[in-house]
Parts: C-alpha cells; sequence; structure tokens
C-alpha cells in the first residue's frame, strides 16, 4: 500500500476525534475527523456507520503503524474529476453551435444565391 492509493474498508469503530477503519487485505486505518468532510463535523456518526464500507485515500502512515486515510480527498477527487467533465461537455457543446452557426449561415448564403439565379 502506497500513499495517494485508493483503498476499500470497513469501519470497525467511531471514537471522538476519528473512525477506525479495518483495511481490505487486513491492515488498519484511521481516519481523523478533520480529515472526514470538507464542511464542519460534528458528530462523527452523521458521516460514518460502524460496519459502513467505505473507499478512502491514504495520505500517511501513523506512528503506530496504522495508515491515515481520508474521505475528504476521496471526494474532491471525485468533485475534481466531474469538473473536468463538466467542461468538457462544455466546451464540446460550444464549439458545437459554433460549427452549427456557421454551417447554417454558409446554407443561408447558398439558398440566398439559388434564389437570386431562379429569378432571373
Amino acid at each position: 500500500m502506497k500513499v495517494g492509493e485508493f483503498v476499500k474498508g470497513k469501519v470497525s469503530r467511531i471514537v471522538r476525534y476519528g473512525a477506525f477503519v479495518d483495511i481490505e487485505g487486513g491492515e488498519r486505518g484511521f481516519i481523523h475527523i478533520s480529515k472526514i468532510s470538507k464542511d464542519y463535523v460534528k458528530r462523527i456518526e452523521d458521516y460514518l456507520k460502524e460496519g459502513q464500507e467505505i473507499s478512502a485515500k491514504v495520505i500517511g502512515k501513523a506512528r503506530n503503524g496504522g495508515w491515515e486515510l481520508s474521505l475528504k480527498d476521496v471526494s474532491e477527487d471525485t468533485e475534481a474529476k466531474t469538473e473536468k467533465k463538466d467542461m468538457d461537455f462544455e466546451r464540446k457543446l460550444s464549439r458545437f453551435l459554433k460549427e452549427s452557426s456557421q454551417k447554417f449561415s454558409e446554407y443561408k448564403k447558398r439558398l440566398e444565391k439559388k434564389g437570386r439565379r431562379s429569378s432571373w
């Protein structure tokens, strides 16, 4: 397991300052209360339940040998990907509209030329 990697695990115990997680592969991890959400977390139970399956990002190695995990980084990574997709879509839509406008303009010019020829 490496820092920056995403792992799956199950919340094994919730304490006042965070949550302990059993990571797939038999290792242990801990999510500090400050790493649960970008929003202020007053009660961890509002975000996590014991036995809940989660995906988390490994952010470091603790002194006790366990892994430091973050849920906040998972949502930020997901949001960044979503933003990128939205920007890609908007760019494609803008290009499509511009090209459509140009094609329509060219089509109108051709129709006008045909209209002038047939009236003579």
